[in-house]
């Protein structure tokens, strides 16, 4: 919705009376309050005026005028011209329209009176004054949509419809020439040979059937934006697959007739670009199809390679940096000679382009012929980048040449073995030059996705054996993580390839990309390696992270609309600086995309940045605000150092301790109802065993993710299921297997406990090997390293899951033999010794510590002074006053007892609102449970209201969330839109159950809120 006028046009008048009263009437002092009216006005509707443009009028001149209103396609939507306060509008316009102005959707204004013409003819006029008259102009200015648009828009989402199906047609056309087009096959061989040597010697047939058909779904939508129809013939990759497509069409009588069922797409979209002459508008529309294609196509190709446009204020900053940089410490710039620079994921060729942009014309073209370097995997936007790159050298230097620094190619696979001969002799030679150039820059924006979340779509991150292998022989071997899959992430992998791709040289690599290196724990070696490689490292964190910050929006917030932060990092090698010195800059984490890319566009490069001058711990921690110095002289809960040392005297007060149960098929493997999850599980097994007997059937194929069957209603694959299937591991079902699992905080579900049907059991079999063990353990369980949200703990005796808080940690009081037996105490005589030696009190029970330390970690000073370092490392907890000790540890044993039990509570009694036009219903219905806005009450289902809630009961809480809007969140009917599986909190024999848990929540919310508040102050 528009704004109201009692805003944006109050402050319209406002702002114009403030200009008026220092004297201000021209138009030069008072078109900024109106320009700032229509950009409020256009938010909404995703519109912007950029000012003082100059466009060609109707008699074919040029024109200058205040104002145009542009769309996120860059196309005009409006014009605006502004005039004096003092001038007579109905005589300016008039002399405007003679000399040929557009009319077609244009305001004329002096800041008294206003005037709308569309579609040639006059429309509105308003007395500015006139409030209601202003926003009836306004609304009708904004809202117009030019003929041409309103047929593009159509054919786009047209286009971005009916690409699925377009494509699967294309599919059954090739499958048909692959039975009866002898020609074809033999293309297709061809070209599957060829990307094999070049691209991925495990490049399939399908894989190269899909290049065919992104080729002739799009190849003619930028033949006709660049105008370039020669390009197929000269672009040694386009030329390799026409021959695919001339086999292919061999048996139609032309090309137009074998693509005319689409003519009705395209046609509208290619006379649009026709009428573009702007080459900045042209990028525009051809990045927005560029998304709009992939985001249609395939979304799984969008996901693993990032397909998002960088926007021009960030390649400007970043390119410009790297100039200064240059300059500033080698006394060189990107044109000087022998200074070769790789763009290594170019996309669409943005970074490549403004290079050319800021070297100077005299060594242009020697630069371009030899030292700039470009790679790309994905074939539209190699496409592109080639047209991109060549249309810019040629508009800065009047004549075509072809930019041979591009190859169609993997960066992180040209370090591998040596390549055959590629696609053409051309290509092949662009590769074994570029493998041969010294780099000195690397600069670009690589892909950020640390894999697939579900294997079921078959959808890995891409191994790359020589750069995982100097990931794990660097950045992974230096951290003291336990958990390192992270660096994964292929942005990582550019990082480890950018560096050693400058081999012993001074240099600069400068990245736009995740900003997750710069604190996360499992980054640490990364970090610490990058200090040791770089002797200058500037970080321009420009925030945006929604995941860690839910008051955040990636569309408003992140310039790159995502939901991950992001940073500039510019990293500099030379060899001179005796130490490396660390910088870091961010922007304000609330600040919108726009105030971002404003804030840039003032900076212009690196050297307008304040920065901070960091100074990493002995744990290569980069950002360390909040952290408190004196957490490391405390006593460790547990280690990875302790946990290695055999027998009880390792120097942390628990011996070992392991994460909760990972599954990977949450909806396979939990369940509410007892019966339902035999049911489904059993379905599993048969078929996970039958997938064993078909891949012994099919002579054990080594390519396992090309073979399993991808069913989400059947079965659900992870990387380790497929490794049990490779070795023929069975799975069998046992109900001693069913067990009580500690889903969430306060939800309890059957849960069936087994080896092969859940990624990673890790030790739980030696925590709670037993239903009996339940009886007699309890487990502190505690949000582990790398924690987003504020700290938080819960004692249970069920198996807990790995999300049971965030990224859960278990530290048992018992541990046993897988069969139950073999009981010992896992609190280390370490600790049991030094608190005894502390407290001077030889009565000091291991129960007593277990129950000290659960008391301490709920304290609300502990938990606010260490909140930081509670996010980076395990719990260090420290010691009382000899006069407080036992005070924690009955309030330990308190909250343990409430927290393990809370089932055996006894309820707090809520008021119940009866809806007496509704049956009685003791169910959970499919709108869920759900809070008054007030929290007083909880609307159970149509029929019952719970109210009276004690506000205090909201003040327990287990991360972002109470623990009984954690009951609310997961006592609902879910079906997962994958498997179909449903789960049902609703008890059928029991049916007041969930009632009751609530009112039992309730009470252990208000008993650990009153608890946590006795204990005495933490000294």
């Amino acid at each position: 919705m528009p704004p109201k006028p009692a805003s944006a046009i109050k402050n319209y008048y406002d702002k114009l009376e403030s200009i008026e009263q220092r004297g201000g009437k021209n138009e030069g002092a008072t078109r900024d309050a109106f320009q700032s009216l229509l950009n409020e006005w256009g938010k909404p509707h995703s519109l912007v005026v950029i000012g003082e443009q100059t466009i060609e009028s109707r008699k074919k001149s040029r024109i200058r005028l205040d104002g145009i209103l542009i769309d996120n396609n860059r196309f005009h939507r409006g014009l605006w011209e502004a005039k004096d306060s003092s001038d007579t509008l109905e005589a300016e316009i008039t002399k405007k329209i003679s000399v040929g102005y557009p009319l077609d959707n244009i305001i004329f204004e002096n800041t008294r009176q206003a005037v709308l013409f569309q579609g040639g003819q006059r429309v509105l006029s308003c007395d500015m004054r006139d409030h209601l008259r202003l926003k009836q102009l306004l609304e009708q200015f904004i809202t117009f949509v030019p003929p041409d648009i309103e047929e593009f828009n159509k054919a786009v989402a047209k286009f971005r419809e009916e690409i699925p199906t377009l494509a699967a047609n294309l599919t059954d056309l090739i499958e048909e020439a692959k039975k009866k087009n002898k020609r074809f096959r033999e293309a297709l061989q061809s070209f599957l040979t060829l990307c094999r040597s070049s691209l991925n010697p495990d490049t399939t047939s399908a894989q190269v059937e899909d290049m065919l058909k992104q080729h002739l779904l799009t190849e003619r939508i930028f033949r006709s934006i660049f105008q370039n129809s020669d390009f197929v013939r000269r672009n040694a990759v386009a030329s390799e697959l026409e021959k695919m497509v001339d086999a292919l069409i061999s048996q139609s009588n032309n090309r137009n007739e074998f693509l005319q069922t689409i003519n009705h797409i395209y046609r509208p979209i290619e006379e649009k670009a026709l009428s573009i002459t702007d080459y900045n508008d042209k990028q525009a529309l051809l990045n927005g199809l560029y998304e709009q294609f992939f985001q249609a196509y395939s979304t799984k190709t969008a996901d693993t390679h990032g397909i998002v446009y960088t926007p021009a204020e960030i390649v400007r900053w970043m390119v410009t940096s790297v100039q200064k940089a240059l300059e500033s410490e080698f006394g060189l710039g990107l044109e000087a000679e022998g200074v070769h620079i790789i763009d290594p994921c170019v996309g669409t060729g943005t970074f490549m382009m403004e290079i050319l942009q800021q070297i100077p014309a005299s060594c242009l073209e020697e630069k371009y012929r030899h030292e700039l370097h470009a790679n790309e995997i994905q074939l539209l936007p190699y496409y592109i980048a080639s047209q991109n790159i060549e249309h810019a050298y040629s508009e800065r230097m009047g004549s075509y040449l072809s930019f041979e620094g591009i190859c169609f190619a993997d960066t992180l696979e040209i370090m591998e073995v040596p390549q055959l001969t590629m696609f053409a002799l051309e290509n092949s030679e662009r590769v074994a030059k570029q493998k041969q150039a010294p780099i000195r820059v690397v600069i670009g924006n690589p892909p950020y996705n640390i894999g697939q979340e579900n294997q079921n779509d078959n959808n890995k991150n891409r191994p790359h054996e020589t750069v995982d292998k100097r990931i794990k022989e660097t950045y992974a071997k230096a951290s003291r993580a336990t958990n390192v899959n992270k660096l994964s992430d292929v942005y990582v992998k550019f990082f480890r390839w950018a560096t050693d791709r400058l081999g012993d040289r001074d240099g600069i690599v400068c990245f736009v990309s995740n900003n997750s290196f710069l604190e996360q724990i499992a980054f640490d070696g990364m970090r610490k390696h990058l200090l040791q490689d770089f002797t200058r490292i500037y970080t321009f964190d420009l925030g945006g992270n929604v995941r860690k910050n839910p008051k955040l929006s990636g569309t408003r917030h992140n310039v790159f609309g995502i939901q991950v932060g992001v940073t500039m990092t510019l990293l500099v090698r030379n060899q001179q600086h005796s130490t490396p010195e660390l910088y870091y800059a961010r922007l304000d984490e609330i600040w919108t995309k726009e105030q971002k890319l404003n804030h840039l566009t003032k900076l212009k490069d690196y050297t307008d940045v304040e920065w901070q001058l960091l100074m990493p711990d002995d744990r290569n921690t980069w950002l360390r605000e909040g952290l408190q110095d004196d957490f490391k002289d405390l006593l460790p809960i547990g280690s990875k150092e302790t946990k290695a040392v055999s027998g009880l005297n390792s120097e942390s007060i628990f011996k070992t301790f392991c994460m909760g149960i990972l599954t990977s098929r949450d909806s396979w493997v939990y369940d509410f109802n007892r019966e339902t999850l035999v049911e489904k599980i059993k379905r599993f097994i048969e078929t996970f065993n039958g997938e064993i007997d078909r891949y012994k059937r099919a002579g054990e194929p080594s390519d396992i993710d090309n073979f399993v069957l991808y069913d989400d209603k059947q079965i659900k694959w992870s990387r380790d299921l497929k490794s049990d299937l490779k070795r023929k591991r069975y799975a069998q079902f046992d109900q001693s297997k069913i067990r009580s699992g500690l889903f969430r905080p306060f939800t309890k579900k059957v849960y069936f406990f087994d080896s092969i049907l859940n990624q990673d059991i890790a030790l739980h079999p030696k925590f709670l090997p037993t239903s009996e063990t339940e009886q007699e353990n309890s487990v502190i369980c505690l949000s582990g390293i790398g924690n987003n949200k504020p700290f938080h703990s819960l004692v249970t005796s069920a198996i807990p899951c790995f999300d049971l808080l965030e990224k859960t940690q278990c530290f048992p009081f018992y541990t046993y033999a897988e069969d139950g037996s073999n009981r010992q105490e896992n609190i280390t005589d370490f600790a049991l010794q030094k608190y005894r030696d502390h407290y001077q009190d030889e009565t000091i029970t291991k129960w007593d510590i277990f129950h000290y330390v659960y008391a301490v970690l709920h304290a609300p000073a502990y938990r606010q002074k260490y909140a930081e370092n509670l996010k980076r490392d395990l719990p260090r907890i420290p010691f009382v006053s000899a006069e407080s000790f036992r005070a924690y540890v009955e309030a330990g044993a308190k909250l343990a007892k409430l927290h393990r039990d809370y089932e055996e509570v006894t309820p707090y009694t809520l008021k119940r609102l009866e809806n007496r036009d509704v049956p009685l219903n003791w169910e959970v219905d499919d709108k869920g449970m759900k809070l008054s806005p007030d929290k007083i009450s909880l609307r159970y289902n149509e029929w019952l209201t719970l109210a009276n809630i004690p506000p205090k009961a909201f003040e327990y809480r287990l991360g972002n969330r109470s623990a009984l809007e954690w009951v609310v969140d997961q006592y609902r009917v879910s079906t997962d839109s994958r498997s179909g599986l449903t789960h049902d909190p609703n008890d059928s024999e029991n049916p007041k159950a969930i009632i009751k848990l609530v009112e039992q929540v309730v009470r252990v919310s208000l008993e650990t809120v009153a608890t946590i508040g006795n204990l005495p102050p933490l000294e």
